[in-house]
């Protein structure tokens, strides 16, 4: 029994260093926006990426050294597991917990074994405690007069850098805000009450003030105050958000994590789930950067939509990948994908490398046009959820990764993505206006990776997805590499006529040589789309264009990307 609390109490210790330097990492965002120190923005984002694995792996020497040879004893893993539970029972951070129970277990134990009498399969408790230690929103009464409210608001957040013209803006989002206010809020308006997160939400360039806005008539309309720095000249209020779709997309699963000072993260994810509730718990855990304990959340909601739902898993809709195989659960928004056993010329990459292609991903910022991903090890599926075709398929392309155990399906390694509509089967049934948005779109997000020193590798449609905002998104990352790797180059003329009518390529071509004049083949006949692209995107045509990205790139430049449309910022 000694033995498995010292287990208990070691995981939970190891738990409270990763939960205090992860807040350490996070409260100093607020100075380096103060500062506008972008570049250790970035490189304070990965570190705290890498916290979690870290702790992990120290304790796991920890515990050999506590356990020796009873490390690997199931019994002892189910007498620390119901100490800890105990430990953990009026923890204000209690679910975290338990995903830091089961990470280190999972390390342990490859995976194997996993079950909830010897780990947090299911949670402890029904839901998080409301702490009213940690009050976390403040509140404010309108009175009819917006100019002092949002006054009121901008001045409860102090920074160390003066705006740039605060009346300015203020006036400015006061109209903004009487205009999208008026016609939501039923009844008095005198008795408006406004909540506003106490913390702030920072990410690259930006800091963001969340709230909600309501009175006894009208459910919560939500709303973000995005402020920027402009070096040299001061803050500005960049803007108000008030539609909840595009308050959906500040928090999107195709961006990089908030720093947010969240001592208790599950109120956060509570009053954001107010806000925005078609938005999956586990998808805002995520986002203000707890990834594991997001694992741990969509892992038990998935449970529970098999046991709640009748339908089966199915081949995605699309073309198939040469390297990924990709199926889905029709009422779960998610697709499940698995590296191939082998991959079809002229894919040469292996299994390893298309790992490391997907950790590059969490560990870069994704501008808002890369799907963010969850890998899984062992993944228990009963078997009677697969169709048979799907089955079929999978016993084909990936042999290795299945195992049957009783009466379910173990997938040894997979990746899980929110699912979107592929960019080609959206444009088979898109009018002509939705071909030239998308394809807009579609521009967009090459050069908005692009400029965050990421090249698609692969730009054929069926690669990129459109999402229910009708943002395109990049989600293939086999071939993905940095635009600093890429050597930029124009085909060269034909010199005789023999070359002129080559089949093939009659010039060296090197690993990394891109030929920008060539991406018109990646539309594959589809002619309204090549029209389009070419009057909104043709300098992506060019050598010219890349060469001047990977120019700026190269001298530490880094791009506004904001999570919203240009034409709703303010024009200051």
């Amino acid at each position: 029994m000694a033995t498995s609390v010292y287990l208990a109490r070691s995981i939970l210790n190891s738990f409270e260093a990763m939960f205090a330097d992860f807040q350490n990492i996070t409260l100093g965002a607020k100075a380096r926006f103060e500062q506008a120190d972008w570049q250790a923005v970035h490189d304070a984002q990965k570190t705290r990426l890498e916290i979690y694995k870290s702790k992990t792996l120290q304790l796991n020497d920890l515990l050999k050294t506590l356990a020796g040879s009873q490390l690997r004893d199931l019994a002892l893993w189910q007498q620390a597991k119901q100490y800890y539970r105990e430990l953990i029972k009026h923890h204000i951070n209690y679910e975290i917990a338990e995903s830091f129970f089961n990470s280190t277990f999972c390390s342990i134990f490859e995976h194997h074994n996993i079950n909830n009498d010897l780990a947090f399969v299911l949670s402890s408790k029904m839901a998080a405690d409301p702490s009213l230690d940690f009050p976390i929103y403040r509140t404010y009464h309108t009175h009819q007069n917006i100019n002092k409210l949002i006054r009121d608001i901008i001045a409860e957040f102090e920074f160390n850098v003066d705006y740039e013209n605060l009346d300015r803006d203020i006036r400015t989002a006061t109209v903004i805000a009487v205009k999208a206010i008026t016609p939501k809020i039923k009844g008095d308006m005198v008795n408006i009450r406004v909540d506003v997160l106490k913390p702030v939400f920072y990410r690259n360039k930006g800091a963001y003030l969340v709230g909600r806005i309501f009175n006894d008539d009208t459910p919560p309309l939500p709303f973000v105050i995005p402020i920027i720095n402009k070096p040299g000249q001061g803050l500005c209020i960049d803007t108000l958000i008030f539609e909840p779709d595009e308050v959906s997309i500040i928090f999107s699963f195709t961006r990089w994590y908030f720093m947010v000072d969240s001592q208790v993260p599950s109120q956060i994810v509570s009053f954001l789930h107010g806000l925005i509730p078609s938005k999956p718990i586990s998808e805002l855990y995520s986002c203000i950067g707890f990834r594991k304990h997001a694992k741990t959340q969509f892992f038990r909601d998935f449970l529970d939509n098999i046991e709640h739902s009748n339908d089966q898993l199915i081949i995605a809709p699309g073309i198939k990948g040469m390297v990924m195989t990709v199926f889905t659960l029709p009422s779960l928004d998610i697709v499940f994908k698995l590296i191939k056993d082998k991959f079809a010329p002229p894919k040469q990459v292996t299994r390893e490398i298309v790992k490391q292609k997907y950790r590059l991903v969490t560990h870069h910022d994704r501008v808002g046009r890369m799907a963010d991903t969850q890998e899984f090890k062992h993944f228990r599926i009963p078997k009677s959820l697969f169709t048979q075709e799907l089955l079929d398929e999978l016993y084909q392309v990936a042999p290795s990764l299945l195992q049957e155990k009783g009466s379910d399906i173990i997938i040894k390694h997979l990746y899980i993505e929110r699912r979107m509509t592929p960019l080609n089967i959206y444009l088979s049934t898109a009018t002509d206006d939705e071909i030239w948005q998308v394809m807009d779109e579609y521009g967009n997000a090459i050069k908005q990776l692009a400029a965050a020193n990421i090249f698609p590798g692969d730009m054929l449609l069926k690669n990129f997805g459109v999402t229910r905002h009708g943002r395109v998104v990049f989600y293939d990352y086999d071939e993905i590499c940095f635009i600093t790797e890429c050597n930029f180059r124009k085909i060269p003329e034909p010199q005789t006529p023999e070359q002129e009518m080559a089949s093939t390529p009659w010039y060296s071509v090197d690993d990394f040589d891109i030929f920008p004049e060539e991406f018109g083949l990646f539309f594959a006949g589809n002619r309204k789309a090549r029209k389009a692209f070419d009057q909104l995107h043709a300098d992506l045509y060019t050598p010219e264009y890349w060469l001047s990205l990977q120019r700026n790139i190269e001298q530490g430049q880094i791009m506004d990307v904001f999570p919203y449309r240009r034409n709703r910022r303010f024009s200051h």
